[in-house]
């Protein structure tokens, strides 16, 4: 079929066109970059460097050695981490991670000398002054910068019990001489009786060698900046657990000290303040207490040791928690808990009062009231007499009381152990609460409001 001139010229249009759009089209084929594989995306992101966690100086830590170590300068010892550490409210170091140090010094115990040279103990009893310079890392080991401790002495954690029902006088003191003859029982039937037994003898001679008591622990502070390599660590949020339903939700803040607190000379509406050291999550893993707030509160009551014996009380709560950027809520916190030295032996009672336990015994120098006045005797065996009354000064007093051979000798040497018991017992002047700066505590608060994510009004 012929077409006209018309028609060819349509025809030549149309085709020049189509040229013009499949060169536009190769062009923007051309240009357009290649898609990137899925998986090559990934190996990107796991290709970039890792961000790394910064403690900085200053950061508190509580370490815990678990078996005796010998009382010597140089000595090589090994601990692990009371409570985690955070870092930008992120874990950065869990607990009972391992660290390694070694004991830099030996200072005197004078007070602990005094007192063992009276029971005829001439051992130069001394403290501790350990250094940990390095933290073993799942990465591997990484070496820290860290003050020396000297503060160290077995841990004991108190916990607040549950409500109790209000008690006589006579069911109080009844239930704490029932504690009392639990405690000294279980001196006798505990896991370790050997090992006790032997510090018992060992506490008879007038020289013993000195150790390092197991689960001594230390506070100490890092003098620098410290980069922990990140590794894959869940958030705190992730690890909280959802209270029953139904129940009330109380947060439990964790804190520390940052000041020393003692019954000796507190006053009832002194200042206290306590540096969060974890963030808290509330139970739809809302963050309401961000890492580096400060709790602020007051002295409730204050009662320092007095003579006969009687010990000193101490109480404090919160009324405010004040947030790094400088806003702050009211809360209502009380003690629930705390980590304080063994020594001390504190309770801690459903109102969050801490008062040293009240361990005096009349039977103690009864007894050796009893068996000084054995000597006296003139019937019956003078060297088992004497050897029976001479219960003062160690070994060193019950030696001297069997070879004098001398009832009046060993009788007073008897007698002396009975005076200073009774001393002891009841005369002396009580004992103190003292918590230490950056003694690690845990108070209880009902929720605030909201969560508080940014200052009111923004």
């Amino acid at each position: 079929m012929h077409s006209g001139p018309g028609g060819r010229s349509i025809l030549v249009l149309a085709s020049a066109a189509l040229a013009v759009g499949a060169l536009a089209g190769a062009q923007t084929l051309k240009q357009r970059p290649p898609a990137r594989p899925a998986a090559r995306q990934s190996e990107s992101l796991a290709a970039l460097p890792p961000a790394n966690a910064v403690l900085p100086q200053g950061t508190s830590l509580q370490v815990e050695i678990t078996r005796h170590y010998p009382m010597k300068a140089g000595e090589a010892i090994e601990g692990r981490l009371l409570h985690p550490i955070f870092a930008d409210g992120m874990l950065a170091v869990p607990e009972n991670t391992v660290l390694h140090g070694e004991v830099v010094s030996l200072q005197p115990d004078r007070k602990a000398r005094w007192h063992a040279r009276l029971m005829g103990d001439f051992t130069p009893f001394h403290k501790p002054q350990v250094r940990f310079d390095e933290l073993l890392l799942p990465e591997g080991p990484l070496n820290i910068s860290a003050a020396t401790a000297a503060n160290g002495a077995p841990v004991l954690h108190l916990t607040a019990p549950g409500v109790t029902p209000r008690r006589s006088f006579f069911a109080r003191y009844w239930a704490q001489a029932k504690s009392n003859l639990h405690d000294r029982l279980a001196y006798f039937t505990a896991p370790g009786k050997g090992d006790r037994a032997l510090q018992l003898l060992y506490h008879q001679l007038p020289y013993h060698p000195e150790r390092i008591e197991a689960h001594t622990a230390w506070s100490f502070e890092l003098t620098a900046p410290l980069m922990v390599p990140d590794a894959p660590r869940a958030a705190p949020a992730e690890a909280i657990a959802a209270p029953p339903s139904g129940s009330a939700e109380i947060w439990a803040v964790h804190a520390l000290l940052t000041r020393e607190l003692t019954s000796a000379s507190a006053k009832p509406g002194d200042p206290v303040q306590a540096l969060v050291v974890e963030p808290v999550f509330d139970r739809d893993k809302q963050l309401v207490v961000p890492q580096g707030s400060t709790l602020i509160g007051r002295v409730a009551s204050a009662k320092a040791a007095r003579s006969f014996g009687r010990n000193g009380k101490l109480r404090f709560n919160f009324q405010q928690v004040r947030f790094p950027e400088g806003y702050g809520k009211q809360v209502q916190g009380a003690l629930a808990g705390a980590a304080t030295e063994k020594t001390q032996d504190l309770s801690l009672d459903a109102e969050g009062t801490i008062t040293p336990r009240n361990r005096s015994s009349a039977v103690a120098p009864l007894l050796l009231t009893m068996l000084a006045g054995r000597a006296l005797d003139t019937d019956g065996n003078i060297t088992a007499q004497t050897g029976v009354a001479s219960n003062g000064f160690g070994l060193v007093g019950r030696i001297v009381g069997v070879a004098a051979g001398d009832r009046n000798l060993a009788a007073g040497i008897g007698f002396y152990a009975a005076g200073l018991s009774f001393y002891e017992n009841f005369l002396r002047s009580g004992r103190d609460v003292v918590f230490p700066r950056d003694t690690r505590i845990e108070i209880q608060t009902n929720p605030l409001r909201a969560p508080v994510l940014k200052p009111e009004g923004q």
